[in-house]
């Protein structure tokens, strides 16, 4: 009883710090479903809904968006923005950012820097193949570095 009064006041204060726009209306419902399946809940009317691949749950959970071919740029700019704040390894990271870079086009840096998509995603932005946004910057750490294996596992099926 009292872990589970526990789990809904660590839920409630999540919900909280991550409630803001209208677009994460359903993050506060996909998180008090993954925290019932965590505790065992025989509950589990959520879906984990769309993408393949490992982190798709995960991506879900955290309302973010699906990566398309169209967004191979900006999926670069957050690879960076993971990378630079040490929520992503350099190795496989840095291949994958640097084929969508060459993907979209961007071989030098001065094309990096004329790229919006690119340059949302440095800011930790990450722009959907449906026009629809997150900003990473108002997760907590370990919820950055989830996101992060979400686009690096996704932004890897576009190469």
């Amino acid at each position: 009883m009292y872990r589970t009064a526990r789990m809904v006041a660590s839920v409630s204060a999540l919900t909280m710090a991550l409630a803001v726009p209208v677009w994460s209306a359903g993050l506060a419902d996909s998180i008090k479903d993954k925290a019932a399946e965590s505790m065992g809940s025989s509950d589990k009317s959520s879906t984990t809904g769309g993408s393949s691949g490992s982190s798709g749950g995960v991506g879900s959970a955290l309302g973010l968006p699906s990566i398309g071919g169209d967004t191979a740029g900006n999926a670069a700019g957050v690879l960076q923005y993971c990378m630079k704040n040490n929520y992503l390894g350099g190795g496989d990271a840095a291949g994958v950012k640097d084929k969508l870079l060459g993907k979209a086009g961007m071989q030098t840096e001065q094309d990096r820097q004329a790229d919006a998509g690119y340059q949302e995603g440095l800011g930790g932005i990450l722009s959907g193949s449906d026009g629809s946004s997150f900003d990473m910057g108002g997760l907590k750490d370990n919820l950055k570095e989830k996101a992060c294996d979400y686009v690096l596992d996704n932004a890897s099926s576009l190469i």
